[in-house]
């Protein structure tokens, strides 16, 4: 049994100890490597990884973070039959490995096997939004994409030339899933624990702007952009439930600038869209169960939906060219 254990990482001093400890707990007695796919870090992240058995890999300039290039930094620099990829902030099962991997053995067509991702900090609204949302990729077996990594066949990612697009800071997980189900490739579930995700605990919608500058709401318009012209084209369109949303959210958006600037009575107009969102927000609140939920969600919406033009123009490089990076060497 060989792995290689990709930890992706950008500031994570307060849970990488604990996530390190966790891989080397889960790989005792197997054949393996744990990479650090660091993205530039300014905390001590770098400095307390090394002090454990693992290689740290990090991105120097030109190269950017984004949710795309750390797993591929990761892949640039491993070597074994199978790859698990994890975040900084999780801590991985003890036992999901061997599972994983017997699973695979028993199921050649299989590239990827997954598990539950445990939310462990849920008092932010997003966390708590993604507890909370019965989505087809949550499911258990078949699925379209592994969120929060997984376990991943080496031969599978070969076939599809690369781990995932370096130019994406979002939806990457699902870019990779499209690749290799239209490869032949399937994706799996088991009903058992992958992590335990260990969250962002800042203001939800201090979160959402963070998120928007650091690009990551830019992810759809960038996958989007990614596949246009490739066979799986069409297959992302009908996957992403989110572009209808998002058109709604643009015909609610004409609607109402609409009424602003025909109707006569400009008082009017903005009462008839005030009322609007506060039915939209009422309506969400009533089937999430919470007022403050609602108007986090209809807040998220405005925000994805505003992103998604700026990441389909955003440039693009070669998604899986070589990313520019070092090893970082040991303290002596």
């Amino acid at each position: 049994m060989t792995v290689s254990v990709i930890v992706k990482t950008l500031n994570e001093e307060k849970r990488i100890a604990a996530t390190i400890e966790s891989v080397v707990a889960a790989l005792a007695g197997k054949e393996s490597e744990i990479i650090i796919a660091d993205s530039g870090s300014s905390d001590r992240t770098v400095e307390i990884a090394s002090q454990y058995p693992v290689t740290i890999a990090q991105i120097v300039p030109p190269a950017l973070p984004s949710c795309g290039i750390g797993p591929q930094l990761g892949f640039q620099y491993s070597r074994y039959a199978f790859v698990c990829l994890m975040d900084g902030d999780m801590l991985l099962d003890a036992e999901f490995l061997d599972a994983a991997i017997a699973f695979l053995a028993e199921n050649p067509t299989v590239g990827g096997v997954t598990g539950h991702v445990e939310e462990k900090l849920v008092s932010n609204l997003e966390f708590a939004r993604r507890v909370n949302r019965n989505a087809p990729e949550n499911r258990i077996g078949p699925i379209d994409r592994m969120n929060g990594g997984g376990l991943y066949r080496r031969a599978a990612i070969e076939d599809v030339g690369y781990l995932s697009d370096r130019n994406l800071h979002g939806y990457e997980e699902f870019e990779l899933g499209v690749r290799l189900r239209s490869a032949g490739w399937a994706l799996h579930r088991l009903d058992r624990c992958f992590v335990q995700h260990f969250g962002h605990t800042v203001n939800s919608y201090r979160l959402l702007v963070r998120r928007w500058k650091s690009k990551y709401l830019y992810g759809i318009g960038e996958l989007l952009r990614a596949s246009l012209g490739k066979p799986y084209f069409l297959q992302v369109l009908r996957e992403l439930p989110e572009l209808k949303l998002w058109a709604l959210v643009y015909l609610w958006w004409a609607l109402c600038l609409g009424l602003i600037l025909f109707l006569p009575d400009k008082g009017m107009a903005i009462a008839s869209v005030s009322a609007m969102f506060a039915a939209v927000v009422l309506l969400v609140s009533l089937k999430k169960g919470d007022l403050g939920m609602g108007l986090y969600t209809v807040v998220a919406w405005f925000f994805h939906a505003a992103a998604l033009p700026a990441g389909l123009v955003r440039s693009r490089q070669q998604p899986g060219a070589p990313i520019e990076s070092r090893i970082l060497d040991k303290p002596a």
